[in-house]
């Protein structure tokens, strides 16, 4: 059984991480590397005489191949990483007599991009580099008790019985945007903000659909080699 768990966690990460970082190569990173301009101050946007306009236009990506590699690398390590994750909990709703097909994982899928993803991005959403933010360790601790939190809400919901265990649910999803992620006093930044939300939403749509596959690898590989 364990060997069928790691042997469906580790094709279904590889496969997706690779999905993920090629999405990530076309959507992401050009954006990431245009925000680096403003970081270094090698563009400017916000001067101080005249209109605050700037060139639109990232660097080519076959500048840093190192780089890239990397990234495909930490891509492919952690969803297979949540893919071990998926997997194992998708193993103990079977236990539970929750048969998880292919189709289902997708939902599984979109659950744990609302967890790890989404949920967090609503009180502290994906910034460009070089963006003034709070102290670290805060918005570190906000972040992983959001994760959590909301992953129990969900779980609680889902397979909770009756009205209080709902209830419970989407108590813990709200109890850390009623309290609120850490913040600065004022607004800073220096690139552009329609750069900035181009690349938050970007970021998360890329996310959802490397999770949305990944929850579909994952149902996929677990039954097919269980049934082998």
């Amino acid at each position: 059984m364990i060997r069928t768990l790691l042997a469906s966690a580790v094709f279904a990460g590889v496969a997706a991480g690779l999905v993920a970082a090629l999405l990530q190569f076309a959507f992401v990173v050009p954006l990431l590397l245009e925000g680096e301009l403003y970081e270094s101050g090698a563009r400017v946007h916000f001067v101080e005489d005249g209109t605050p306009q700037s060139e639109r236009g990232a660097p080519s990506l076959g500048d840093e191949p190192g780089r890239h590699a990397m990234t495909l690398a930490f891509n492919i390590v952690t969803y297979t990483g949540f893919a071990l994750i998926l997997v194992a909990l998708m193993a103990l709703a079977e236990r539970r007599g929750i048969t998880v097909t292919p189709k289902q994982g997708i939902v599984w899928g979109l659950a744990g991009f609302v967890a790890v993803q989404l949920a967090p991005a609503i009180g502290l959403p994906p910034e460009l580099p070089g963006t003034p933010a709070a102290e670290i360790g805060p918005r570190q601790a906000w972040w992983a008790a959001t994760i959590f939190m909301t992953a129990a809400g969900i779980a609680l919901i889902a397979f909770g019985q009756g009205v209080v265990a709902a209830i419970a649910g989407a108590a813990l999803i709200l109890a850390p945007h009623l309290v609120g992620a850490p913040h600065l006093d004022t607004y800073w930044g220096v690139a552009p903000p329609e750069l900035s939300a181009e690349f938050a939403t970007v970021s998360l749509g890329v996310a959802a659909a490397g999770w949305t596959l990944l929850g579909f690898l994952c149902a996929f590989f677990l039954n097919r080699f269980r049934d082998a």
